[in-house]
């Protein structure tokens, strides 16, 4: 009875501990683009958009292996990998956004596009480029006073 007890427990912290206030799935640090779009991240994520023509190009598979290697970092600063290698699904944010092969394409929390790159760019890179907008300085800001 105990273990049905403990098994309940962590299957309903699994299930209520991954959903998000939008219901969006808020652990996944990668996800398809595919049906979603930039506005539904509004205030909420940091998108990292990373275009590439298939899953095999070298860039794509650079970049992929910089955000593996550094996860923690990004999932700090509230962001959330998008991932689109099919162009002729022609995805909303692949419409939005208009990449010509591999890109790399930041944006922040108020929707507007903190850089875009036609080469893998590493985490600390990226990183550096959110800890510079004012959004995050406030959010680090808030943080320290919280504590």
């Amino acid at each position: 009875m105990k273990c049905l007890a403990t098994v309940l427990f962590a299957a309903v912290f699994a299930a209520t501990g991954t959903l998000a206030a939008d219901g969006a799935q808020s652990d996944d640090l990668i996800q398809p683009a595919e049906g979603r779009t930039l506005e539904e991240f509004h205030w909420i994520k940091r998108p990292l958009v990373v275009f590439a023509d298939n899953p095999a190009d070298p860039s794509y598979v650079q970049q992929m292996q910089y955000i593996a290697d550094r996860e923690d970092a990004l999932r700090e600063r509230d962001v959330i990998v998008l991932t689109d290698t099919s162009p002729a699904d022609r995805s909303e944010i692949r419409e939005t956004l208009r990449p010509r092969g591999f890109m790399v394409v930041l944006v922040g929390k108020d929707g507007n596009r903190i850089l875009r790159k036609p080469f893998p760019w590493s985490v600390r890179e990226l990183t550096r480029s959110i800890d510079k907008q004012p959004i995050r300085q406030q959010e680090v800001r808030d943080r320290r006073a919280a504590e």
